[in-house]
């Protein structure tokens, strides 16, 4: 995975997947949206902020808020600032969600998109009608429907229903 990263500097946006890939692209990129829509289930992770890396945590709920955020951040430096989107597993729930957050982005005209990142962009916005669906289909979403927080996936799949990200 840290060769996949480190492959994808050319591009604006990045894509990565897990612990290794956040560790990795504090390195390699300026700035960092970590998406967990269901937060809690793959541990907790630490931003690389004391890095000095820009950080925040994204999910399908504040999507076009991190997108807002990074571009604020580029038009705060006056110049093209790189995105390395991480989905906190390879779930389908953090898949689609690191999806919303790229295709939000490429809404906002930041769009020089990795391949990898493209890939999981296309899964969301071909997906997008059917993530409340899919997020208590999956197997984290099923887990925590028969744990009794349907209410957690219900709320995890609103799209845009929340303007805050968490830094």
């Amino acid at each position: 995975m840290t060769d996949s990263i480190a492959a994808q500097a050319h591009y604006q946006v990045r894509f990565g997947r897990g612990a290794e890939a956040l560790a990795v692209v504090a390195a390699a990129a300026d700035v960092i949206v970590y998406v967990d829509v269901l937060p809690g289930l793959d541990g907790e992770f630490t931003l690389p902020g004391e890095s000095g890396v820009p950080s925040i945590r994204a999910d399908l709920a504040t999507r076009t808020a991190a997108a807002e955020w990074m571009l604020a951040q580029q038009v705060a430096r006056g110049s093209r600032v790189s995105v390395a989107v991480i989905a906190a597993s390879d779930g389908a729930e953090d898949t689609l969600g690191a999806g919303a957050v790229i295709d939000a982005l490429a809404q906002l005209g930041i769009d020089f998109s990795s391949p990898e990142a493209a890939v999981v962009c296309a899964a969301f916005t071909s997906l997008e009608k059917a993530v409340g669906h899919l997020l208590t289909a999956s197997v984290a979403g099923r887990a925590l429907v028969e744990a009794g927080r349907a209410d957690l996936v219900s709320a995890a799949s609103g799209i845009d229903s929340r303007q805050a990200v968490v830094a």
